[in-house]
C-alpha cells in the first residue's frame, strides 16, 4: 500500500464493505490493525471486522482534506456496519448548507440536525464525519480557499448612496465575501457556494476546470482583479496546506513493547449541588500534560449529584471516539464506587485497561491511591499529576459553565 493520504476498505468475502477509514499515511495506518493487541486498544467492534475482513482495498487523495471529505461520503453511501455501530447518528457532525438566498455553511452535531435544520431548511448536507476536531479544522482551511457566509446578517437589497453597511469581522480577515456589506450579489455567491459543493462532494476535477473556464473567461472581459482571485484560489486548492489536519490524524496503538508514549487518562466531575454538572478528561503522556488532548463533557444523561454515573456518561461517551489514542491507564477521582464504575463501562465495551482511583482527605489532598499497586508503585507522579490537572480543568470548566448559565 502506498504511503499517502487517502481512504482504505475492509471487506468481506462477498466484497461487501465492512468499514471504511482514512489516514494521512495508509500503509502505516492499515499496518496499525494488525498489532497484538488490537482489542485492548481499539475495542472488540473493530477486532471483531478485521477477524471477518477478507480483503483490503484503498483509494489515494492528494491530501488529508480530500481523504476526510471523501471518507464522509463513501460512510454516507455505504453505512459500513463497523462505523455505524462504533457512534450512534447523534454523535456524527454534519456540515448543513441552509436553504436560503445567501446560505450559510454551518457544522451541526447530528442530535441537532433535525431539530435546528429540518430538510425543508437545508440545501445540502454533508455527512456523517467521525472526527469532530479534523472536520473543524478542515473547513478553517476551506473558508481561506473558498470564503462563505456562517452568522452575519445579508446586507439590504436596496443600499444607499455611501451608506454601505459595515462588513462582519469575518468579512474583515477574508473569511466572509461581503454578503453583509453588499459586495458580493445573489448571483456570485451561488457560483461562490457551487464551488464548495463540488469540493464536498469529492469532485476536485471538476472544480479545477470550472475555475480555469472561469479565470479565462473573466481575463478575456478585462476583469483582472477577479482573475487574480480566481487565480488564487486554483493555486490553493491544488496545493492544500492540510498540516493542521496532518498533526490529529491517528495515532497508532501503544504496545508495550513499543517505544511509544505511554498515555495516561484522569477523569473528575465537578458541579454545585448537582447543578452545573460537568466532566473533564486530562491526559498525562510520559510524565508531561498533554492540554491539547484535554477534553469537556456536558453531562446531560446523569442524575443531579450522581458522580459516579457522570463518570459513566463520560467513559461511555469518550470510548465513542474511535479515532482518539487509547490509553494505558485511566485514573478517577473517588474511590471504589468510581473505579466500579469505569471499570463497567471498559467491561461493557470489551476493552481492557488499568484503572485506579485517588481518595482525597477533607481538604482534598490525595490519601490513597487504589488499584494495581506495581502500577502505582511505578507510576504514582504521573498519577496524581493527571488526577489534579483533572480536578484543577474540571473545577474551572464547572465555573465559568455556572456563570453563564446565571447571566442568561
Amino acid at each position: 500500500m502506498p504511503d499517502t493520504p487517502g481512504v482504505y476498505f475492509f471487506l468481506d468475502k462477498q466484497k461487501k464493505i465492512l468499514y471504511i477509514g482514512k489516514a494521512t499515511d495508509l500503509k502505516s495506518r492499515v499496518r496499525s490493525y494488525f498489532s497484538p493487541d488490537l482489542h485492548a486498544t481499539r475495542g472488540p467492534i473493530i477486532t471483531a471486522m478485521v477477524e471477518k475482513a477478507h480483503t483490503i482495498d484503498w483509494r489515494q487523495t492528494d491530501s488529508v482534506l480530500e481523504a476526510l471529505l471523501l471518507e464522509a461520503n463513501l460512510i454516507k453511501t455505504y453505512k459500513p456496519a463497523a462505523n455505524t455501530d462504533l457512534k450512534d447518528d447523534k454523535s456524527f457532525n454534519y456540515v448543513v448548507i441552509t436553504k436560503e438566498d445567501f446560505s450559510r455553511v454551518l457544522l451541526v452535531r447530528g442530535k441537532n440536525l433535525d431539530l435546528e435544520f429540518p430538510s425543508t431548511k437545508r440545501l445540502y448536507t454533508f455527512g456523517p464525519f467521525p472526527h469532530g476536531l479534523q472536520l473543524k479544522e478542515a473547513l478553517r482551511i476551506i473558508r481561506k480557499i473558498f470564503p462563505y457566509r456562517d452568522n452575519c446578517i445579508p446586507a439590504p437589497e436596496q443600499i444607499t448612496m455611501g451608506k454601505r453597511p459595515k462588513g462582519c469581522f469575518n468579512a474583515s480577515i477574508g473569511l466572509c465575501p461581503g454578503v453583509c456589506s453588499g459586495a458580493i450579489n445573489k448571483t456570485e455567491y451561488r457560483k461562490l457556494l457551487r464551488r464548495i459543493v463540488l469540493l464536498f462532494e469529492g469532485k476536485k476535477t471538476m472544480l479545477i476546470k470550472s475555475l480555469e473556464r472561469d479565470m479565462k473567461l473573466v481575463a478575456k472581459e478585462e476583469k483582472f482583479e477577479e482573475a487574480a482571485r480566481l487565480r488564487k484560489q486554483l493555486f490553493a486548492l491544488q496545493h492544500i496546506q492540510d498540516i493542521s489536519l496532518i498533526k490529529d490524524e491517528y495515532k497508532k496503538p501503544i504496545t508495550e513493547g513499543s517505544m511509544g508514549s505511554y498515555r495516561i487518562e484522569a477523569y473528575d466531575v465537578a458541579h454545585l449541588r448537582g447543578s452545573a454538572a460537568v466532566g473533564v478528561m486530562t491526559v498525562v503522556e510520559d510524565g508531561t500534560t498533554n492540554k491539547n488532548e484535554y477534553r469537556k463533557f456536558k453531562l446531560r444523561a446523569t442524575k443531579a449529584g450522581d458522580d459516579a454515573g457522570g463518570l459513566r456518561e463520560i467513559l461511555s461517551r469518550r470510548l465513542g471516539h474511535d479515532e482518539w489514542p487509547m490509553p494505558r491507564l485511566i485514573v478517577v477521582d473517588g474511590s471504589t464506587a468510581q473505579l466500579n464504575a469505569a471499570e463497567s463501562v471498559l467491561q461493557n465495551y470489551g476493552i481492557r485497561i488499568p484503572v485506579v482511583g485517588v481518595t482525597k482527605d477533607e481538604k482534598h489532598r490525595p490519601r490513597d491511591i487504589k488499584g494495581d499497586r506495581e502500577t502505582i508503585t511505578t507510576r504514582e507522579r504521573e498519577i496524581l499529576l493527571a488526577n489534579a490537572e483533572a480536578h484543577r480543568f474540571a473545577i474551572g470548566y464547572h465555573r465559568r459553565k455556572r456563570s453563564s448559565e446565571m447571566f442568561k
